[in-house]
């Protein structure tokens, strides 16, 4: 996972997720969003936009994959979406971003 100042923390736990979702708050122009990646390749990047979150999902390693977004999500559901990209499971998030 990758922080708002874009330090990488391997392999983080629930609560670190939402350590990490909570700096969005602190989000600027330099750094605007944190993200998960998965050894797969796919990422979901998660940026402020007002009380909710603004998802961007796309495949890191496949350049044909095109990124989605999914817009207005709020951020304990982000979290579970962290979760199931934690442990491989990307038919949810997929499905969730027009998939």
């Amino acid at each position: 996972m990758t922080d708002l100042s874009g330090a990488s923390v391997e392999e983080p736990d629930e609560a670190t997720m939402r350590t990490i979702l909570d700096t969005l708050a602190d989000a600027d122009d330099e750094h605007p969003d944190v993200s998960l990646t998965h050894e797969s390749g796919w990422s979901l990047s998660a940026f402020p936009s007002g009380e909710l979150l603004w998802l961007l999902w796309e495949n890191l390693d496949e350049a044909d994959t095109t990124p989605r977004q999914i817009a207005g999500v709020p951020q304990d559901e982000v979290l579970r979406l962290f979760g199931l990209l934690a442990t491989g499971d990307t038919a949810e998030i997929d499905r969730l971003a027009g998939g």
